[in-house]
Protein backbone atom coordinates (compact mmCIF):
# COMPACT_ATOMS: atom_id res chain seq x y z
CA UNK A 1 0.00 0.00 0.00
CA UNK A 2 1.28 3.54 -1.07
CA UNK A 3 0.69 6.78 0.42
CA UNK A 4 1.95 10.34 0.14
CA UNK A 5 2.98 12.33 3.04
CA UNK A 6 4.45 16.21 2.37
CA UNK A 7 7.19 17.69 5.19
CA UNK A 8 6.30 21.67 4.71
CA UNK A 9 9.77 22.93 5.73
CA UNK A 10 8.72 26.11 6.91
CA UNK A 11 9.65 28.83 9.07
CA UNK A 12 7.74 30.18 12.13
CA UNK A 13 7.36 33.37 14.18
CA UNK A 14 5.95 34.38 17.83
CA UNK A 15 1.96 35.26 16.28
CA UNK A 16 -0.09 31.86 16.11
CA UNK A 17 -2.70 34.02 13.79
CA UNK A 18 0.33 34.54 11.55
CA UNK A 19 1.68 30.73 11.50
CA UNK A 20 -2.09 29.40 10.97
CA UNK A 21 -2.39 31.33 8.02
CA UNK A 22 1.17 30.25 6.65
CA UNK A 23 -0.08 26.69 7.45
CA UNK A 24 -3.67 27.54 5.58
CA UNK A 25 -1.59 28.32 2.57
CA UNK A 26 0.55 25.41 2.49
CA UNK A 27 -1.54 22.84 2.65
CA UNK A 28 -3.85 24.38 -0.37
CA UNK A 29 -0.42 24.36 -2.31
CA UNK A 30 0.23 20.74 -0.83
CA UNK A 31 -3.31 19.83 -2.13
CA UNK A 32 -3.26 21.11 -5.09
CA UNK A 33 0.68 19.84 -6.41
CA UNK A 34 0.77 16.33 -4.56
CA UNK A 35 -2.85 15.49 -3.43
CA UNK A 36 -1.09 14.24 -0.06
CA UNK A 37 -2.49 12.03 2.49
CA UNK A 38 -0.85 13.91 5.01
CA UNK A 39 1.04 16.89 5.64
CA UNK A 40 3.54 17.32 8.45
CA UNK A 41 4.49 20.85 10.03
CA UNK A 42 7.78 21.56 11.92
CA UNK A 43 8.10 21.31 15.94
CA UNK A 44 6.86 24.67 17.78
CA UNK A 45 4.69 25.65 14.35
CA UNK A 46 2.11 27.21 16.38
CA UNK A 47 4.58 29.67 17.68
CA UNK A 48 8.40 30.38 17.27
CA UNK A 49 10.87 32.06 19.20
CA UNK A 50 14.92 32.39 19.14
CA UNK A 51 16.88 31.22 21.79
CA UNK A 52 17.39 34.48 24.60
CA UNK A 53 13.97 35.90 23.82
CA UNK A 54 12.71 36.71 27.08
CA UNK A 55 10.90 33.80 28.81
CA UNK A 56 7.47 36.19 29.59
CA UNK A 57 7.08 36.82 26.09
CA UNK A 58 7.86 33.36 24.85
CA UNK A 59 5.19 32.49 27.77
CA UNK A 60 2.61 34.71 26.62
CA UNK A 61 1.64 32.46 23.79
CA UNK A 62 0.05 28.93 24.22
CA UNK A 63 -3.29 27.52 23.45
CA UNK A 64 -5.39 24.80 24.78
CA UNK A 65 -6.24 22.28 22.21
CA UNK A 66 -9.72 24.05 21.39
CA UNK A 67 -7.69 27.32 20.72
CA UNK A 68 -7.96 29.00 17.66
CA UNK A 69 -4.82 27.82 16.49
CA UNK A 70 -5.89 23.81 16.38
CA UNK A 71 -9.51 24.57 15.27
CA UNK A 72 -8.30 26.39 12.68
CA UNK A 73 -5.97 23.28 11.62
CA UNK A 74 -9.16 21.10 11.87
CA UNK A 75 -11.61 23.42 9.44
CA UNK A 76 -8.31 23.12 6.99
CA UNK A 77 -8.02 19.23 7.26
CA UNK A 78 -11.39 18.34 6.63
CA UNK A 79 -11.64 20.99 3.59
CA UNK A 80 -9.12 18.96 1.45
CA UNK A 81 -9.37 15.24 3.30
CA UNK A 82 -5.59 15.58 4.12
CA UNK A 83 -4.57 14.40 7.86
CA UNK A 84 -2.32 17.06 9.65
CA UNK A 85 0.51 16.64 11.85
CA UNK A 86 1.55 19.69 13.40
CA UNK A 87 3.49 21.30 16.88
CA UNK A 88 1.56 23.57 18.78
CA UNK A 89 2.50 25.63 22.16
CA UNK A 90 -0.43 24.06 24.56
CA UNK A 91 -1.61 25.50 27.82
CA UNK A 92 -0.67 22.95 30.92
CA UNK A 93 -4.19 24.12 32.62
CA UNK A 94 -1.82 23.96 35.93
CA UNK A 95 -2.29 27.52 37.74
CA UNK A 96 1.18 26.58 39.55
CA UNK A 97 2.95 26.05 36.89
CA UNK A 98 3.95 28.92 34.31
CA UNK A 99 5.24 27.32 31.63
CA UNK A 100 3.16 25.18 28.86
CA UNK A 101 3.77 21.98 26.65
CA UNK A 102 5.77 21.21 23.92
CA UNK A 103 2.85 19.16 22.00
CA UNK A 104 1.55 18.05 18.64
CA UNK A 105 -1.24 17.35 17.55
CA UNK A 106 -3.03 14.74 15.02
CA UNK A 107 -6.02 15.54 13.02
CA UNK A 108 -7.63 13.23 10.68
CA UNK A 109 -8.95 13.62 7.11
CA UNK A 110 -12.93 14.50 8.59
CA UNK A 111 -10.81 17.14 10.77
CA UNK A 112 -11.07 15.21 14.27
CA UNK A 113 -8.36 15.74 16.68
CA UNK A 114 -7.12 12.06 17.38
CA UNK A 115 -3.52 12.12 18.94
CA UNK A 116 -1.81 14.68 21.13
CA UNK A 117 1.60 14.30 22.27
CA UNK A 118 3.58 16.32 24.50
CA UNK A 119 7.45 16.08 24.35
CA UNK A 120 8.91 13.83 27.00
CA UNK A 121 12.96 14.78 26.44
CA UNK A 122 13.05 18.46 26.70
CA UNK A 123 16.23 20.21 24.68
CA UNK A 124 18.37 21.05 27.66
CA UNK A 125 21.85 21.09 25.65
CA UNK A 126 24.15 22.38 23.51
CA UNK A 127 23.29 25.98 25.76
CA UNK A 128 19.44 25.78 25.72
CA UNK A 129 16.69 25.35 28.66
CA UNK A 130 14.24 24.63 26.89
CA UNK A 131 12.35 23.15 30.60
CA UNK A 132 12.73 27.03 31.88
CA UNK A 133 9.28 27.35 29.60
CA UNK A 134 7.93 23.67 28.50
CA UNK A 135 6.83 21.37 30.80
CA UNK A 136 7.60 17.86 30.10
CA UNK A 137 5.36 15.40 29.04
CA UNK A 138 4.73 12.34 30.96
CA UNK A 139 4.06 9.56 28.83
CA UNK A 140 5.40 8.46 25.47
CA UNK A 141 3.41 9.07 22.41
CA UNK A 142 0.96 5.36 21.84
CA UNK A 143 1.18 4.80 17.91
CA UNK A 144 -2.14 5.01 16.20
CA UNK A 145 -3.77 3.09 13.51
CA UNK A 146 -4.04 4.93 10.52
CA UNK A 147 -5.13 4.26 6.62
CA UNK A 148 -1.69 5.22 5.74
CA UNK A 149 0.22 2.52 8.38
CA UNK A 150 0.35 2.41 12.38
CA UNK A 151 2.01 6.11 12.73
CA UNK A 152 4.20 6.93 15.61
CA UNK A 153 5.46 10.13 16.86
CA UNK A 154 8.52 11.81 18.99
CA UNK A 155 10.00 15.28 19.23
CA UNK A 156 13.00 16.69 17.55
CA UNK A 157 15.68 16.18 20.43
CA UNK A 158 14.26 12.51 21.23
CA UNK A 159 15.65 10.95 18.05
CA UNK A 160 18.99 11.16 20.51
CA UNK A 161 17.43 8.41 22.69
CA UNK A 162 17.19 5.33 21.42
CA UNK A 163 14.18 3.87 23.89
CA UNK A 164 12.14 6.30 22.64
CA UNK A 165 12.27 4.68 18.84
CA UNK A 166 12.04 1.93 20.02
CA UNK A 167 9.00 2.05 22.02
CA UNK A 168 6.97 3.29 18.86
CA UNK A 169 8.42 0.03 16.84
CA UNK A 170 7.24 -1.91 19.93
CA UNK A 171 3.89 -0.94 20.39
CA UNK A 172 3.43 -1.45 16.47
CA UNK A 173 4.99 1.71 14.61
CA UNK A 174 5.31 1.61 10.55
CA UNK A 175 6.15 5.26 10.19
CA UNK A 176 7.43 7.46 12.73
CA UNK A 177 7.31 11.43 12.29
CA UNK A 178 9.43 13.58 13.86
CA UNK A 179 8.62 17.54 13.78
CA UNK A 180 11.54 19.36 14.85
CA UNK A 181 13.30 22.54 15.09
CA UNK A 182 16.96 21.58 14.99
CA UNK A 183 19.44 24.45 16.53
CA UNK A 184 21.82 25.23 14.20
CA UNK A 185 25.99 24.70 15.05
CA UNK A 186 28.85 23.21 14.86
CA UNK A 187 28.29 19.18 13.61
CA UNK A 188 24.63 19.83 14.15
CA UNK A 189 23.66 18.92 10.63
CA UNK A 190 25.60 15.23 10.56
CA UNK A 191 23.92 14.63 14.03
CA UNK A 192 20.36 15.21 12.72
CA UNK A 193 21.03 12.54 9.77
CA UNK A 194 22.98 9.98 11.47
CA UNK A 195 20.38 9.88 14.38
CA UNK A 196 17.96 10.16 11.78
CA UNK A 197 18.88 7.31 9.72
CA UNK A 198 20.06 4.92 12.57
CA UNK A 199 16.60 5.06 13.75
CA UNK A 200 15.16 4.33 11.12
CA UNK A 201 17.36 1.71 10.24
CA UNK A 202 17.43 -0.36 13.49
CA UNK A 203 14.11 -0.58 13.87
CA UNK A 204 12.73 -1.03 9.94
CA UNK A 205 10.61 2.01 9.90
CA UNK A 206 9.84 5.33 8.21
CA UNK A 207 11.35 7.87 9.26
CA UNK A 208 10.24 11.44 8.65
CA UNK A 209 12.00 14.63 9.92
CA UNK A 210 9.98 18.29 9.50
CA UNK A 211 12.24 20.78 10.58
CA UNK A 212 11.96 24.82 10.94
CA UNK A 213 14.00 26.96 8.86
CA UNK A 214 14.58 29.72 10.35
CA UNK A 215 18.03 31.40 11.53
CA UNK A 216 17.89 29.47 14.66
CA UNK A 217 17.69 25.89 12.56
CA UNK A 218 18.85 23.89 10.02
CA UNK A 219 16.15 22.97 7.82
CA UNK A 220 17.05 19.84 5.65
CA UNK A 221 13.98 18.04 6.20
CA UNK A 222 14.20 14.71 5.35
CA UNK A 223 12.36 11.34 5.03
CA UNK A 224 13.91 8.17 4.79
CA UNK A 225 13.02 4.58 4.36
CA UNK A 226 13.04 1.32 6.60
CA UNK A 227 16.60 0.68 4.74
CA UNK A 228 18.04 4.37 5.99
CA UNK A 229 17.72 5.53 2.27
CA UNK A 230 16.79 9.27 1.96
CA UNK A 231 13.78 9.28 -0.48
CA UNK A 232 12.86 13.11 -0.26
CA UNK A 233 15.07 15.81 1.24
CA UNK A 234 14.91 19.58 1.73
CA UNK A 235 17.83 22.54 1.61
CA UNK A 236 18.04 25.04 4.02
CA UNK A 237 15.25 27.28 2.79
CA UNK A 238 10.86 27.25 2.61
CA UNK A 239 9.78 24.32 0.78
CA UNK A 240 7.42 21.60 0.73
CA UNK A 241 8.70 17.76 0.04
CA UNK A 242 6.54 14.67 -1.32
CA UNK A 243 7.37 11.18 0.04
CA UNK A 244 5.86 8.26 -1.04
CA UNK A 245 5.27 5.97 1.98
CA UNK A 246 4.99 2.15 0.49
CA UNK A 247 3.91 -0.57 3.37
CA UNK A 248 5.46 -3.12 0.92
CA UNK A 249 8.96 -2.27 1.25
CA UNK A 250 8.67 -2.14 5.11
CA UNK A 251 7.34 -6.15 5.25
CA UNK A 252 10.21 -6.10 2.41
CA UNK A 253 12.92 -4.82 4.75
CA UNK A 254 11.60 -6.38 8.08
CA UNK A 255 12.13 -10.11 6.14
CA UNK A 256 15.38 -9.18 5.01
CA UNK A 257 16.66 -7.78 8.62
CA UNK A 258 14.77 -8.96 10.83
CA UNK A 259 16.85 -7.25 14.46
CA UNK A 260 14.10 -6.17 15.73
CA UNK A 261 12.55 -9.85 16.32
CA UNK A 262 16.29 -10.59 17.08
CA UNK A 263 16.90 -8.97 20.15
CA UNK A 264 17.66 -10.55 23.03
CA UNK A 265 15.90 -8.76 25.81
CA UNK A 266 16.73 -11.73 28.33
CA UNK A 267 20.12 -10.48 28.28
CA UNK A 268 19.36 -6.57 29.00
CA UNK A 269 16.83 -4.63 30.18
CA UNK A 270 16.30 -1.16 29.32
Amino acid sequence: MKSKFVLAQLASVGDPAVNLEKARRAMAQAYEEHHPDVIVFPECFMSFYPLNTPLETVLSVSESLDGPFVTGLREEAKKYGMWVICGICETTGDPDDRRRYNAVVIINGEGELVGVYRKTHLYDAFGHKESDCNKPGDRFFEPIDTPFGKLGLFVCYEVRFPEVARYQRAKGADIIVMPTAWAAGKIKSRHFHTLINARAIENAVYLLACDQCNEASIGESVAVDPMGIPIACAGEGECLIAATIDTDRIAEVRRKVPSFESRRPDLYTV
